[in-house]
């Protein structure tokens, strides 16, 4: 089992870690999760794809490609952090990141497909890594994390999403 040091990530960041598979290294976790989610999201009815249970909450395409968007901004803080960039990264607004995906527009299919390219390209970035730079700490969202620990929170993300569309849209 890993554990962290208190650097390494901020607090509100300790659900997706502790929702991440920590018994396996972060490649083999992503990998794992990667077949899981296809395979969660080819399941559902199409009939359900554009559900919201609740006014202003997103669809389940909605979903989808929020989790594309956080990856590839996680990643890319991964990729600055790994090769010793000290600049403070910003942080974004999800919200407004679900609106201008335009998820009504698209098929679920291509989504998939986007999914399963963004997934590929993170584990080949974090297969570059060395046990150094996996430890390397940064700043972003106001708030010091590890390489390593971005990659336990992509997958806590993700397994934090997919237990909600479980939970309420299923």
């Amino acid at each position: 089992m890993i554990s962290f040091s208190k650097e390494e990530f901020a607090p509100f960041y300790a659900n997706y870690i502790g929702l991440a598979d920590k018994e396996n290294s972060i490649i083999q976790g992503l990998t794992v999760q990667l077949n899981e989610t296809v395979l969660f999201f080819q399941s559902i009815p199409t009939n359900k794809l554009e559900f919201k249970y609740a006014v202003g909450k997103w669809t389940i395409k909605d979903l989808l490609l929020h989790l594309i968007d956080v990856e590839r901004i996680f990643a890319y803080r991964a990729l600055r952090i790994a090769r010793n960039d000290t600049t403070e990264l910003s942080g974004f607004e999800e919200d407004d990141y679900v609106i201008e995906a335009n998820a009504t527009s698209r098929e679920m299919e291509s989504i998939i497909e986007e999914y399963v390219s963004v997934r590929n390209a993170t584990l080949t970035l974090y297969k570059s890594f060395t046990k150094e730079q996996l430890l390397r700490l940064g700043k972003a969202s106001n708030c010091s994390v590890s390489v390593r620990a971005i990659g336990y929170i992509i997958q806590g993300h993700e397994k934090h999403h997919l237990n909600i569309i479980s939970e309420r849209y299923l």
